[in-house]
């Protein structure tokens, strides 16, 4: 690799947990019918939503530990269940380092509570790793994949920067080149990449990982104080959302 493409990568990792200003950094080709389409939806929604009291937690308190969305966004979850929504990037050391703390969560959470991923997209690099994402997930290799996406880059030194990597790493996962390049290229996979994009500018994402709490609360572990205690308020938003049910 030459080191004027260390470079560009250099720089592509450090920008690339934090979008500064979504209006500026991301790439318009995604969607800007989506955005018109979700600003037309927000204009649509209830105004006095965003006058809700804060929920009551035993260590956090909002506008410190975690921002109000207003107005609430929609979720892709069932009515009766929770949605905590991670948005992430496999190229992010913040991600790669959270991850185990989300994977030990997920193997307590109650069946009322839904967890979803949503990849940034907000530059090229990043998204190349979200069509990823989807492309082992349409194929059904996104839960055997996924921590191998992070070590593959933050072990391995392999940023998985050109489709030609994506298709040798999945290859290691018995996906054919046809079927990589089949389901990388389809219509379903860009759809989820422009739902992406649009969720991104709706939760106003600003870093990742960014978790959304049921479209309502946003938060990180920066504002948690660390990932541990991002857990743990995690749950209190999660209990205090199933207590108004």
């Amino acid at each position: 690799m030459s080191l004027k493409k260390l470079w560009i990568l250099a720089a592509l990792v450090v920008a690339g947990c934090g979008a500064g200003d979504p209006a500026v950094e991301v790439d318009s080709s995604l969607g800007e019918e989506s955005v018109a389409a979700s600003e037309a939806a927000d204009l649509a929604l209830d105004e006095s939503d965003s006058a809700s009291a804060a929920p009551v937690t035993e260590r956090f308190a909002m506008g410190a530990h975690y921002q109000r969305l207003s107005p609430t966004q929609p979720t892709s979850s069932s009515p009766d269940q929770v949605e905590v929504c991670e948005v992430f990037w496999y190229g992010c050391p913040h991600c790669f380092n959270f991850d185990p703390y989300l994977a030990r969560w997920q193997e307590t959470k109650t069946q009322n509570v839904s967890f979803v991923r949503v990849p940034a997209v907000w530059n090229p690099l990043l998204q190349l790793h979200a069509r990823a994402f989807y492309t082992a997930e349409a194929l059904g290799k996104g839960a055997e994949m996924h921590e191998a996406f992070f070590r593959e880059i933050h072990e391995r030194g392999n940023m998985l920067d050109s489709e030609a990597k994506l298709q040798e790493f999945f290859g290691r996962f018995a996906v054919e080149a046809a079927a990589f390049k089949a389901t990388f290229d389809s219509f379903a996979v860009q759809a989820k990449l422009q739902r992406a994009d649009e969720l991104s500018r709706r939760y106003r994402i600003q870093s990742v990982p960014t978790i959304v709490v049921n479209g309502k609360y946003t938060t990180d572990g920066e504002q948690a104080g660390s990932y541990g205690d991002l857990i743990t308020l995690i749950d209190e938003l999660v209990a205090a959302e199933r207590a108004r049910e």
